[in-house]
């Protein structure tokens, strides 16, 4: 019998490359004749561009040098709204901003010529906060500032506020977030009239990049090829970023009809991409006071950064994910992002979820306080069930038992016990203990008709040898695409892992999948690759060459024959939506995700109140993610977010001073370290889904949503304060710790 091969942990196909250093990076490849490129950037965060110079000292005679006349087609990279140059004309709107591009034979030539490109500016009025762009002095994007707004209602909230026992208000607040993924931005492109362009790199959305190349150099479909290399990392930085890049690339290639190898250093990576949209979120709940939500009103607010990018995407998901888990009979959601003077902010993994959620769930805290429930109790009260609707209308399904998975959380925490614990021990020392829940879901796959509107295509092929090939535009980053997508194919055609490889992601081999964002592979495109693959063992027994049982050595015989005698094997997966899955995007309202992922998190932290240094010390994940396709690699997803989360609650603070990051260094913008990650225990809860592969949902994105809520929810029951606001350094547990402490001394001698 063929052993099952879904939901085992096959080993990463692409793991030995990397572990003995033979994987191909972008800056490891080179081109003949090749020319290496760098980009003259914006030194102020808005003004008119009135001259440049160039020093006389360079020899500027070895220099290609392009600027936006250079450009063939439209000056701008196609996301959404098309309003983010490719290069700046007479107009700059944020530090960092890309304004001419030079190549040289020689890397080390080029900082230096950079630097003797004399831009001067007529400086204008700039804003940086979500505060300051809702004032529109000045404006500084369209005609008010608000780069996308969304409103989504359910009920009847103002009818509610009468009955209410309770009404609960709270602001809360998120920072920027820095990728920092391990391998830095990288293209290479190269260019000719009768070819067109091709560009490699470091991407995540292959034709992402092909589109925006399309509509930069004016060149047809077949005239533009992209070939996405090793990527190490991404994390959403990669999704739209690549483009901009690639985009430059391309743009010298042209000029100097020579390749190009564009790759930024450090430094200029993370102070001139995109990051996490800042967040402010302010909640006003009604409440009964059986604990019942009746219903509330939720004004989000994003900081888009100087031009719309992704952030209408974004901001569509954060508003969706701003109920949280829970059931409202009457909600009402006003979304908007904001234009600031500030480098776009983009895709990164959560996509907005991470900030509306952490509102919610520090707001449940908040809600328990304020009526004396326990945050447990709060949460089982108004959990969605089966039967019950989102805030858009859709209903949950069968399966959901959010219950469980609090129940199972707070048993392999010793949720009860710690608590009542720490609050014995804590008045008597130093060092206090909390702990702190959060509980959540995360769509998977586009929202609402993306998917029906991308119809994604995945293709399996045979190799002469009978080998079987999975051609999607899906890329590997680190988080297993090759390996799960292998594992569905082999498990689809009942032959062995081995014997099923990736065609590279070249838009010239590969149809469009969709991109890979979303935690839409494993279910949506892996769905395809089996459909692909069941096609493929049909066509094999229907001509004759391949007769059930077979081994795997069968199966390879017969596709080899089959090539050989037909000259190829190949078939087509076509996305197709579940039944009754409908979505209105005028009134928000509808099935949202074909399906979503659930899981409750418990973090269990120390607060130093000596040096006011908050530590996580022990960590729980449940989640129901669908079926689990490979344990090793599902278990370091959830792992990874974890840590990442802990990073955005505690750790990772981008600095701005007028727009511009000043901490773009890993020496002053402080992650988590091994020695900051506590054990992290993971369990998993399947119920599979009847439309993912092999009954698999969404998983990359959700364990980002929960670490910090759970975190800070644990630190305000260590210190009885009540912290809004992430990252949470020393300096903001001291600054409210000692304010508590004086005012308490006032109370005293009063």
């Amino acid at each position: 019998m063929q052993q099952r091969i879904v939901g085992t942990s096959s080993v990463r196909k692409e793991g030995a490359a990397k572990v003995c250093g033979t994987a191909r990076y972008i800056d490891d490849m080179a081109l003949p004749g090749m020319l290496y490129g760098a980009t003259v950037r914006s030194s102020i965060p808005r003004g008119r561009i009135t001259k440049i110079e160039f020093d006389l000292e360079i020899p500027w005679h070895e220099f290609t040098i392009v600027t936006a006349a250079d450009i063939p087609g439209s000056n701008s990279i196609a996301l959404v709204q098309n309003d983010w140059p490719c290069l700046a004309e007479k107009m700059v709107n944020h530090f960092e901003e890309p304004i001419l591009l030079l190549a040289h034979p020689d890397c080390h030539l080029l900082p230096q010529a950079v630097s003797s490109v004399r831009i001067e500016y007529e400086p204008l009025p700039s804003i940086h906060s979500i505060a300051e762009s809702e004032r529109q002095h000045p404006v500084v994007w369209g005609t008010d500032n608000i780069l996308k707004s969304y409103l989504m209602e359910k009920g009847d909230v103002d009818a509610a506020w009468a009955h209410a026992d309770y009404i609960i208000e709270g602001e809360y607040e998120t920072g920027a977030q820095e990728h920092l993924y391990i391998e830095n931005n990288g293209v290479i492109a190269d260019y000719s009239e009768d070819a067109g362009v091709t560009v490699w790199g470091s991407m995540q959305c292959p034709f992402y990049v092909h589109k925006s190349l399309m509509h930069l150099m004016a060149l047809p479909e077949d005239k533009v090829r992209v070939i996405q290399v090793e990527t190490g990392g991404a994390f959403g930085g990669k999704e739209d970023y690549p483009s901009m890049i690639a985009a430059h690339a391309a743009l010298l290639a042209r000029k100097a009809a020579r390749p190009i190898k564009l790759v930024y250093d450090r430094a200029e990576d993370m102070a001139a991409t995109t990051k996490r949209h800042p967040s402010r979120t302010r909640h006003r709940t009604a409440v009964a006071k059986d604990g019942t939500l009746l219903a509330a009103e939720i004004d989000l607010a994003l900081d888009g950064g100087a031009y719309s990018t992704l952030s209408s995407t974004v901001l569509s998901r954060a508003t969706i994910h701003a109920g949280g888990c829970y059931y409202w009979p009457s909600l009402r959601v006003r979304a908007h992002a904001f234009a600031t003077n500030t480098p776009p902010h983009g895709a990164f993994r959560g996509f907005g979820a991470p900030q509306s959620l952490f509102a919610i769930e520090r707001h449940m805290d908040r809600i328990a306080a304020a009526i004396g429930f326990t945050p447990e109790e709060v949460r089982r009260k108004n959990f969605l069930r089966p039967g019950l609707t989102t805030a858009t209308g859709q209903e949950i399904p069968p399966g959901v038992d959010l219950d469980h998975l609090l129940t199972r959380a707070l048993e392999a925490s010793s949720y009860h016990e710690k608590k009542l614990r720490f609050e014995q021990e804590n008045p008597r020392r130093a060092l206090k203990k909390g702990i702190g829940i959060a509980a959540f879901l995360h769509g998977a796959g586009f929202t609402g008709s993306g998917e029906r509107r991308m119809r994604s295509i995945a293709s399996m092929d045979a190799t002469p040898e009978g080998n079987l090939r999975v051609l999607v535009s899906s890329t590997e980053f680190g988080q297993g695409t090759n390996t799960i997508l292998c594992q569905i194919a082999a498990e689809a055609l009942g032959i062995d892992y081995d014997a099923v490889c990736m065609a590279p992601p070249d838009t010239h081999v590969v149809p469009n999948s969709g991109p890979t964002v979303a935690s839409r592979t494993a279910m949506v495109v892996g769905k395809l690759v089996a459909s692909a693959a069941v096609e493929i063992k049909r066509i094999l027994i229907d001509s004759g060459y391949l007769h059930e049982p077979y081994i795997t050595a069968d199966f390879q015989q017969a596709a080899s024959a089959y090539v050989k005698d037909r000259g190829s094997l190949c078939a087509e997966g076509h996305y197709q939506a579940p039944p009754n899955v409908y979505w209105d995007d005028d009134t928000y309202h509808g099935e949202a995700y074909g399906a979503y992922a659930w899981a409750v998190y418990v973090a269990e932290v120390a607060v130093d109140t000596v040096d006011y240094h908050v530590s996580v010390d022990d960590f729980v994940a449940v989640q129901e993610v669908g079926r689990v396709i490979n344990p090793v690699l599902a278990t370091g997803q959830v792992e990874g977010g974890i840590a990442q989360g802990i990073g955005y609650a505690l750790y990772e603070k981008v600095v701005w001073q007028n727009g511009h990051m000043s901490n773009n260094q890993m020496t002053n913008y402080i992650i988590v370290t091994s020695q900051d990650i506590p054990p992290i225990h993971v369990y998993f809860e399947e119920v599979p889904y009847s439309y993912g592969a092999f009954g698999a949902k969404g998983l990359g994105e959700l364990p980002i949503d929960g670490p910090a809520p759970a975190i800070l929810n644990a630190v305000s029951h260590a210190t009885i304060e009540d912290f809004c606001a992430i990252p949470l350094l020393p300096e903001d547990v001291m600054a409210k710790l000692v304010r508590s402490r004086f005012q308490v001394g006032e109370e005293v001698s009063a």
